[in-house]
């Protein structure tokens, strides 16, 4: 972005030099300051976009993918493809040593392939690079400016004060919420897949704005991620936030809808999101459109509703010793939050810890359909090692499944709910040996690293759970990869994912429920049995465009 406050003072104290000691060369203060403002403007858009880039930065010897264009360079298929897939084919085909260049809107950017070089940016050197200001400004409207968006010493701080409420041990003593909330995703499956009104969808093939396509569905065909999502955020609202939101029984609930607004941006938002590349923050979300409107709505009741949560925790701490085991519970008890930062954090596990773990069983249960014989290796697996589903489990039991938890990590490696994340060089660094300038944009894509066959073999882009698996069918943290950097889905080191193990311990227990319960499969003449990838819709997730509509056979004995 250029610094266009500085060319406007800089042409302004220009003009007025020249309206007191060159005369001849004024005409007028405003005038000259208008055409002194452009010039300059113009002027510094020629250096930056076709001067600096191909003779003066320091990053241009770098591999260059060969399709972009002299002025856009990849902008054109940045736009027209899903986020992290053009990476996914660069990272595959572009000969480099752990850093490619590209440039979007006429901007350089730098995406990361290599363990070495992934090491630098997310340990070693982690600090050195920060989330873009624009991202964290319009992110946290919702998520609020708790840990996922917080930087520095301020990051530093709020991490070792939620650690212990992400910890193992306490993660622990909530499988059996997560177990809870399985068992009655399946009732309200087992329902669901009985009706016979057929149900319909307003798809997101157009938009929020336009009509929308409503396609219709046979009788007893769901949609994965309506129900995924609502079995998510009760299970956030009740071990993140002591809350049950009862989403499942009442898909109508205000935070749902709320949730679902957010989420579905819609052509006015899509269009907000890249102007955001070139406009300040302050300016964009004063635009009298209705996707501000409903965004500024959605960010004052849910701060609102955080806040009443933590005013009667608060007082229910004050009246017995012992609270409740959940997050933010925890986070109480430690003393280390202000309300208003307990608020920050509360917006950020209410949306990181639903939406991704919801996307993830979307993609999971894609796979499945994709791959029978491995949705019939794991239910054969569930059904003999957990008790019934109207049982209790313990986090022992659940962690035994070594399928299970195979088939979790291999449905994360391929298929990462979030493809791609952005940071900016905070300073001058370097990365690889390679110099890095202050305001580089950084690009990893767990899209691209995650499925690299010269990091996982000529078989990457294959789903096979066993490679998380040892020659004793143990699970294993790395797959069939060299380096722990191979996988990104959490990313490593301090910025790492801090509810990993919360994320990982819903997943599993969500997939045993559905899978031991129901034989999954395409709705009849779907098109993402035979599609190659699928058609993907963008947002903070990434998830099958149209939805994911399959058929549920309940199966008796478990």
């Amino acid at each position: 972005m250029p610094p266009t406050l500085q060319v406007l003072g800089l042409s302004a104290g220009a003009a007025l030099l020249l309206g007191r000691y060159a005369t001849a060369y004024s005409l007028g203060l405003f005038a000259t300051t208008t055409i002194l403002f452009f010039a300059q403007l113009i002027a510094y858009q020629a250096w930056a976009i076709v001067v600096y880039p191909r003779f003066f930065s320091p990053l241009r010897h770098l591999p260059t993918p060969p399709d972009g264009g002299f002025f856009m360079g990849q902008t054109k298929r940045i736009l027209r493809e899903p986020s992290g897939m053009p990476m996914r084919d660069w990272v595959e085909n572009l000969p480099n040593d752990g850093l490619i260049r590209y440039s979007v809107w006429f901007q350089e950017r730098l995406l990361v392939t290599n363990p070495k070089a992934l090491g630098e940016v997310l340990v070693t050197k982690n600090y050195d690079f920060a989330k873009p200001y624009h991202f964290r400004n319009s992110l946290g409207r919702i998520l609020g400016i708790g840990i996922l968006l917080a930087e520095g010493e301020e990051h530093k701080i709020q991490r070792k004060n939620l650690m212990p409420a992400f910890a193992y041990r306490h993660v622990k003593d909530l499988y059996p919420t997560f177990w809870s909330k399985s068992r009655e995703l399946a009732q309200c499956l087992s329902t669901a897949s009985k009706a016979t009104a057929p149900p319909s969808e307003k798809t997101d093939n157009a938009d929020q704005d336009p009509e929308k396509v409503v396609v219709e569905h046979a009788p007893g065909v769901i949609e994965v991620g309506n129900w995924s999502s609502r079995a998510t955020l009760d299970i956030i609202g009740v071990s993140g936030v002591g809350q049950d939101f009862h989403a499942l029984q009442n898909p109508e609930n205000k935070l749902n809808q709320t949730y679902r607004s957010v989420f579905n941006p819609g052509r006015t938002g899509r269009i907000l999101q890249l102007l955001g590349i070139f406009l300040p923050f302050w300016f964009l979300k004063r635009v009298p459109v209705k996707r501000n409107h409903e965004m500024n709505d959605a960010s004052s009741y849910i701060k609102q509703l955080c806040r009443d949560l933590i005013g009667q925790k608060r007082k229910a701490m004050a009246e017995k010793e012992r609270t409740d085991v959940d997050i933010v519970s925890v986070a109480l008890e430690s003393g280390g939050f202000a309300d208003e930062d307990l608020v920050n954090q509360m917006m950020t596990f209410l949306v990181a810890g639903h939406e991704t773990t919801s996307t993830a069983m979307i993609w999971a249960l894609y796979l499945l359909c994709k791959h029978p014989e491995v949705q019939a290796k794991l239910r054969e697996e569930v059904r003999t090692k957990l008790p019934s589903l109207d049982e209790d489990v313990s986090a022992a039991e659940i962690d035994n499944c070594h399928y299970l938890q195979a088939v979790c990590s291999e449905v994360l490696r391929l298929w990462s709910p979030v493809s791609l994340t952005l940071r900016v060089a905070d300073k001058d660094t370097s990365i690889n040996g390679q110099f890095v300038p202050k305001g580089t944009t950084i690009i990893l894509c767990p899209y691209a690293v995650n499925t690299s066959t010269h990091l996982w073999g000529p078989d990457a882009m294959e789903f096979k759970p066993e490679r998380w698996l040892d020659a004793d069918g143990k699970s294993n943290n790395k797959g069939s990869a060299d380096s722990n950097y191979s996988f990104l889905t959490f990313l490593h080191g301090p910025r790492s994912c801090i509810g990993q193990k919360f994320a990982q311990a819903e997943f599993a227990c969500l997939l045993a429920a559905w899978a031991g319960r129901f034989e999954t499969s395409f709705e009849e003449g779907s098109k993402l049995a035979t599609s190659e990838p699928p058609e993907i819709k963008g947002g903070i997730t990434a998830k099958p465009k149209g939805g994911l509509w399959v058929k549920l056979k309940e199966l008796d004995g478990w």
